[in-house]
């Protein structure tokens, strides 16, 4: 019988649970809290946004309706405008450090993932966060809820009832732990009603709120219970005697206005009805393009686990026409005669096994029939015909991810050909910032079908009748879908331009891709060793050197330790401040270490050095194969700009500029029956595409002309002579140019060149005076972008920014960024690609038996065979060089040695 891919039903409502649950959160509160617990350097996109704030703060609120299970759920915000507390009192919460840079516009990305996870943020005009919370309490309360207040900010706590607790954070966003009444008065001697007159007589710091002088929270609290409150107080103030009574009463009037501005409002006509609070699944598209843009990838998937599965609609369900086993060559060869003629879904069923996974059966699929063909205890005539349709480029076949199912079967000894779709490809030129292209996420976003991403069992014990978990179905069913998605999207990939990119480009590199990944790079393993004993016994002795430096142990890797040390033993210069005391970044260790040439930061520094060194050396060892080779894995459809990505292990991250990092790369070797590594990479590609696509004549005329470019630009920045441009200005120059390619701000450049934001900012402007055609098409290229609502390479890789038409100023500038990077790192990516099909097409039909090993970057790893050195070098330079018809030309670079870093150049 049929069996059915199930769609996905448009229900969104969560079922509500009795009692209902209301959560509340102070929205500027928690994005503080989640921006000082998390390092903003860690959180950012690709165009140099950061989202530390916003990430914390989701991921914050996940884990509240996880452990909480609210019905309800509201976020309040303050509003820049004046409040009535501001009015009555000018310098009501004055004195507060100036808002981080990194911080700006967090608050708005913020309200935006609100805004897609169905979830109201309520401000209004003239009152605080904390009013519309106070608000939100009393009127659930009243409604019959029990409410949960999500709040860093103390005042919230005169909120607390029986049936009101606030959830009060102590260190970062993770420990929140519930303050009812009984924990307010065992830490602050009072009830919650009694709290704002508390704080009224003790002053609040955070909204620069003076308190009476030699007034604690122990005496405040006990003239409180002795008085029964601040009404009780003022009316006995001459019963108080001794200098605190004096001091009272000289600052009552303080302690009067403190009571009026703490006290929380509780009856405001709130723009939101409870109802619009009810608690929905999110909006799956909008939260999936935003948290593409934001590139919330770990987030994404706990926010969807966390709501489930969207309900299955029965009547939906699309049939699937019952699968034939083939189980010889016969039955093989007569489905292939009788559907072989159109287009063939294919899907492998696999089972995971030690180091890896195995293929242990194919499904196929066609428009009215399906197929499955076990491969563990086939025959040697069936497993012949088998190789025959797999190979035949007649039989024309779509998968999902064919790199990786090439490879599955290659060690199988089954060669895989005519493949004209790759569903997880053309999705991706269709969608290059979507962060998914699993099968199971593209079929449902394009099809609405839902199918089963249950793993197989580990036996590889196949149910061929269907019945039941097995790998059979799954793989069935993947067939059907990829076919289907094949169809459907056909039409997308030429509508955006990316029909041409998939067929000529992309295919192919994924079979060039694949014979790299199983080629792997040969790796000297007791070189390999060495250098982990070395890093180690370079930890060890810094280790002893910190420890000599202060006199005692501690633990180095420990931030809480480190900050005792540096800023209350040793007494540093204070870095940057955090929520829980003083940074110690890497980034403020080493400025300090420059202001203080401290021994103990020497050692420190070179501790963590040479502990992250250890790290990279200790997983090449665990990712070194049985054939003492690396072999990596190349995903082409990760970086939405079209780069390809090394992962498992990623080694487009080995150092290249330390020494030690030098030292890594010496243990990568030519391998056995091979006579030397060959290294090629392009000189300074993104500016010379910038040079192209700007048109400016004075950046192409220096490349023609084989200037140092970056002294070329020096020159004419700073009004000096070439010969004049010290290296100061160079790297200045240097970072600038490549910075302005990647949309990088004077904010951006200042912290990176250590510089003030208007030294940058002139330095950009002096830059694009000379250069104003760079200017002039960065300018152009936002606009158009607007206009066309993408981006686009040279080769037309096309890169959709929707965002540039939001609404909301931080996704715009993102998007803005993005489009000013896209062009140039996509065309940058378009160029090594076609560079190594021309290298492989070279070597081909040459005969050699060189053969390329890794792509980094713009960098291309070749293992050359004896004799055929020179050969091979002339095939990489012209290929490499005619990649693009730039306007200015392709300057390759090549070296020769038998370890990655002897052929560096």
């Amino acid at each position: 019988m049929p069996t059915r891919l199930a769609s996905v039903s448009e229900s969104t409502k969560i079922v509500a649970t009795d009692p209902q649950r209301l959560l509340v959160i102070d929205g500027h509160s928690m994005a503080f809290r989640a921006f000082y617990a998390l390092p903003a350097e860690n959180f950012a996109t690709d165009t140099g946004q950061y989202t530390n704030a916003v990430h914390g703060f989701v991921s914050m609120l996940l884990t509240m309706i996880r452990q909480q299970k609210p019905t309800h759920v509201a976020v309040a915000f303050d509003l820049d405008t004046p409040t009535f507390r501001s009015l009555e009192y000018t310098e009501y919460k004055g004195g507060r450090n100036k808002t981080p840079e990194e911080f700006h516009g967090q608050i708005d990305l913020i309200r935006k993932v609100m805004e897609a996870m169905n979830i109201p943020s309520i401000s209004m005009e003239g009152y605080e966060a904390d009013d519309i919370l106070a608000t939100l309490a009393a009127k659930g309360e009243a409604a019959g809820f029990n409410v949960l207040v999500v709040s860093g900010d103390r005042d919230a706590f005169q909120m607390i009832t029986e049936k009101t607790l606030v959830l009060y954070p102590k260190k970062g966003i993770s420990d929140i732990p519930p303050m009812d009444g009984d924990a307010v008065e065992a830490k602050y001697f009072v009830r919650p009603e009694q709290y704002s007159d508390l704080a009224a007589l003790v002053g609040e710091t955070a909204d620069n709120l003076p308190g009476v002088p030699g007034v604690g929270p122990k005496t405040a609290a006990k003239w409180i219970n002795l008085y029964g409150g601040l009404p009780g107080i003022l009316e006995n103030i001459d019963a108080i005697k001794g200098k605190v009574g004096d001091s009272l009463r000289e600052h009552v009037d303080n302690v009067t206005r403190n009571r009026r501005l703490n006290h929380l409002l509780r009856d405001l006509d709130l723009p939101v009805e409870f109802e619009a609070m009810t608690l929905e699944r999110p909006n799956r598209e909008a939260i999936e393009e935003l948290f593409d843009a934001l590139q919330f990838n770990t987030l994404r998937k706990r926010l969807f686990d966390l709501f489930g599965d969207e309900p299955q609609d029965a009547a939906e369900e699309v049939e699937i026409p019952a699968a034939e086993t083939l189980g010889d060559a016969a039955s093989l060869d007569a489905w292939f005669a009788a559907h072989g003629a159109q287009l063939l879904g294919m899907h492998p069923a696999t089972v995971p096994v030690t180091g890896g996974t195995d293929v242990v059966g194919l499904a196929f699929a066609s428009a009215d029939a399906t197929a499955f063909i076990s491969l563990e205890e086939i025959d040697a005539e069936t497993e012949k015909s088998l190789a025959t349709i797999l190979a035949s480029v007649s039989y024309t076949k779509a998968l999902h991810d064919f790199k990786d199912t090439y490879k599955l079967l290659k060690n199988r000894g089954l060669e895989l050909a005519g493949v004209v779709d790759d569903t997880m490809i053309t999705a991706y030129l269709i969608q290059p910032d979507r962060r998914s292209h699993e099968l199971h996420d593209i079929a449902q976003q394009h099809l609405r079908f839902a199918l089963d991403t249950t793993e197989a069992p580990a036996n590889g014990q196949l149910a061929l009748d269907l019945e039941g978990p097995d790998v059979a179905t799954p793989a069935v069913r993947g067939a059907y879908a990829v076919r289907e998605l094949s169809l459907y999207l056909a039409g997308m990939l030429v509508e955006r331009g990316g029909a041409q990119l998939l067929t000529e480009l992309e295919m192919p590199l994924s079979l060039i891709l694949a014979r790299m990944e199983m080629a792997g790079i040969a790796v000297d393993t007791a070189k390999l060793d060495g250098l982990y004993e070395d890093f180690t016994t370079t930890i060890n002795r810094a280790t002893e050197e910190a420890f000599a430096a202060i006199g005692h142990e501690v633990n180095l890797s420990s931030p809480k330790q480190l900050q005792v040390v540096l800023f209350e033993e040793l007494d540093l210069p204070k870095t940057k401040k955090i929520k829980t005391g003083f940074t110690t970044d890497a980034e403020s260790l080493a400025d300090l270490l420059v202001k203080t040439g401290h021994p103990f930061l020497v050692a420190l520094m070179a501790y963590r050095d040479a502990t992250k060194l250890r790290q990279t050396v200790e997983g090449l060892r665990k990712a070194t194969a049985s054939d003492s080779r690396i072999h990596t894995t190349y995903a082409q459809t990760v970086a939405a700009t079209g780069r390809l990505s090394s992962l498992n292990p990623n080694l487009q991250n080995i150092p290249v500029r330390s020494e030690e990092g030098r030292r890594i790369r010496e243990v990568f070797v030519v391998g056995e029956g091979y006579e030397t590594l060959l290294t090629a990479d392009y000189s300074q590609i993104e500016m010379r595409i910038m040079a192209h696509l700007s048109g400016d004549e004075g950046l192409i005329q220096a490349y023609k002309d084989g200037e140092d470019l970056h002294r070329f630009v020096g020159s004419h920045v700073f009004g000096v002579e070439p010969a004049e441009v010290t290296s100061e200005m160079r790297s200045k120059v240097k970072a600038m140019s490549y910075g302005l390619a990647y949309g990088l701000s004077s904010f951006g450049l200042s912290k990176q060149l250590k510089i003030s934001v208007d030294e940058a900012r002139t330095l950009m402007k002096d830059y694009f005076s000379r250069f104003g055609a760079v200017r002039d098409y960065l300018r152009a290229v936002v606009d158009q972008a607007r206009k066309d609502g993408y981006t686009e390479t040279i080769f037309g890789r096309r890169r959709y920014l929707p965002e540039l038409a939001s609404d909301n100023r931080q996704l715009r500038d993102i998007a803005e960024r993005a489009a000013l990077n896209a062009p140039i790192q996509g065309s940058a990516a378009d160029i090594i690609k076609r560079a190594m099909l021309g290298v492989e097409e070279g070597l081909a039909s040459a005969g050699l038996k060189s053969r390329m090993l890794l792509q980094v970057h713009d960098e291309l790893v070749l293992e050359v065979a004896p004799g055929e050195l020179e050969t091979v070098e002339k095939i990489v330079r012209d290929k490499m060089g005619a990649a693009a018809d730039l306007a200015v030309p392709l300057d390759v670079h090549v070296g020769i040695g038998t370890s990655w870093q002897d052929a560096g150049h």
